[in-house]
């Protein structure tokens, strides 16, 4: 698909959708790349099951349209205002609804579920997980959408009839989104490679996984590149809010902020810190294949350009381990309490927290791992374990560098990072400490928007190339190391440690 120009590049803002693990937002962006204004509302967490996680689709897209309106209201802009909208997402979580009504078959699975070790089996089996792993650059992991479409058609009667007879189509949330705006059903190259059901060499569906996990190529979007106009929005979507306005890009969530941090050349890397965490690195456009526990995925593909790849690193539980403190211990009443209870301590007081809830991801892969609190004793207050939450997402992400160093030829040395969890300035030291390199936040925080207009305004010439892009990047704040190297090896020593005590611990993860 060939990015093109359109009449309404001559808007003067551009529009982005992250539609997100909890909550949806509309952010509008000016020529400069910064926020006009935000809106955002949060969504339901469905557990129907341990280690279950729902969304219902609906209430998503209704959130959608509201928080569209809301923030071209705030910011008194039209449709005739915006150049283009661009969409990033939640990756992985899948949705299958009916192609005449639009109402989905069942709640969208999230990419945090684990309900589908059977399918992965059975997939394995008919298929070998090696030649899965070399063909689609993933491993066999609960994590990803395709055997969550398999898990839909196995449980949702009478599902898998109607989607041989092409009556469903499945997708993840930017294609049930882009659908909802445009009436087309399509998914970009980033989502459609986390779903082990692509070939991550040639950009296309594979026939002989396809066929192995059961799913007809009817109900499957089109692939197409991250930056391109996909059609324009409907006119009643959002009371009218967006009518005519190009859709022109789509991006998983974290290889949007990759994008949004203008890390377009080979060797630059960027972690996302939200409900989980995601250290991405630009291979150029090889796919490398990783010897170490990452995952091999496409970054980005503006228009009919070769894609570029990256080595990435994904886990689960960060962000999201300071919300269970907050909800279901009740030791905080806002997630921007954790600092301040954190610094009311000195060091952890020998108590490390590995949250590994739905099992342990990059670089481990293992399933039958769950979360553990490690070296609890009658000295350790909430103080201590508000630290042991921070210190974990520093931790996981150290064993992905060293991953990563170990994959690349060039080691880390310095990371750019993103997301809510950079405002936790404790958190961020930390992080410089154990990875012993700077740690840099970017003056627009809000990078995983910031990527998803950046693509879009590329797809209709609201901005001409990544030079200018890159040119727009600005750096807010830096950390820089200052742990002592022998105390860091001692701590990172019990922190694998405490890892290995949550092995083993499913008999039967499935």
């Amino acid at each position: 698909m060939t990015v093109q120009s359109s009449p309404a590049a001559a808007g003067r803002y551009i529009a982005a959708i992250d539609q997100g693990t909890t909550s949806s937002r509309c952010i509008v962006f000016d020529a400069d790349g910064a926020i006009v204004t935000m809106a955002q509302r949060e969504h339901r967490q469905i557990f129907p099951r341990p280690g279950w996680v729902e969304h219902d689709a609906e209430e998503i897209w209704a959130n959608v349209e509201q928080v569209v309106r809301q923030a071209l209201a705030d910011a008194g802009v039209t449709a005739g205002g915006l150049a283009a909208i661009g969409i990033t997402n939640q990756r992985e979580t899948t949705v299958v609804w009916d192609k005449v009504t639009g109402r989905p078959v069942h709640h969208a699975i999230v990419w945090q579920d684990t309900r589908t070790g059977p399918q992965l089996h059975r997939l394995g089996d008919a298929y070998g997980e090696q030649r899965l792993r070399e063909r689609t650059g993933l491993p066999l992991a609960t994590y990803f959408a395709g055997p969550k479409a398999m898990w839909l058609l196995e449980h949702v009667d009478g599902l898998a009839e109607r989607a041989r007879r092409g009556e469903v189509l499945f997708g993840t949330m930017e294609s049930w989104l882009i659908w909802k705006l445009t009436g087309r059903h399509v998914t970009d190259v980033t989502n459609a490679s986390r779903t082990l059901l692509m070939d991550v060499h040639t950009l296309r569906w594979d026939e002989e996984i396809l066929s192995a996990a059961g799913i007809p190529a009817a109900m499957l979007p089109e692939i197409v590149a991250s930056a391109a106009i996909y059609g324009t929005a409907d006119a009643d979507v959002a009371g009218g809010a967006l009518a005519g306005v190009p859709v022109a890009s789509a991006l998983g969530d974290q290889q949007a902020a990759l994008f949004g941090q203008t890390c377009f050349q080979p060797g630059e890397a960027k972690c996302t810190y939200g409900t989980g965490s995601f250290l991405l690195l630009n291979t150029g456009t090889s796919a490398v294949t990783s010897q170490h526990g990452l995952l091999t995925t496409v970054a980005y593909q503006i228009g009919d350009a070769p894609a570029h790849y990256a080595l990435e690193g994904a886990i689960a539980v960060t962000g999201s381990l300071v919300q269970w403190l907050r909800d279901n211990l009740g030791l905080i009443s806002s997630a921007a309490q954790v600092e301040e209870l954190a610094r009311s301590v000195d060091d952890n007081g020998g108590c490390y927290i590995v949250p590994a809830f739905s099992g342990l991801f990059a670089p481990h892969w293992r399933a039958d791992a769950r979360g553990v609190v490690a070296g609890l004793t009658g000295y350790i207050t909430k103080g201590h374990l508000a630290r042991a939450v921070l210190e974990a997402s520093a931790w996981q992400t150290r064993e992905v560098v060293d991953a990563m160093n170990a994959d690349s030829d060039v080691a880390l040395r310095r990371l750019r990072v993103d997301g809510g969890m950079t405002a936790n300035g404790l958190l961020m030291q930390f992080l410089a400490d154990v990875l012993d390199v700077p740690v840099v936040r970017p003056a627009v925080s809000e990078t995983t928007c910031l990527g998803a207009a950046y693509a879009a305004g590329l797809a209709v010439g609201f901005w001409p190339d990544l030079d200018t892009l890159r040119a727009q990047w600005r750096a807010d704040a830096q950390w820089r190391p200052a742990m002592d190297p022998a105390h860091r090896d001692r701590e990172y020593a019990q922190w694998r440690k405490a890892v290995t005590r949550t092995l083993d611990w499913v008999d039967d993860p499935d």
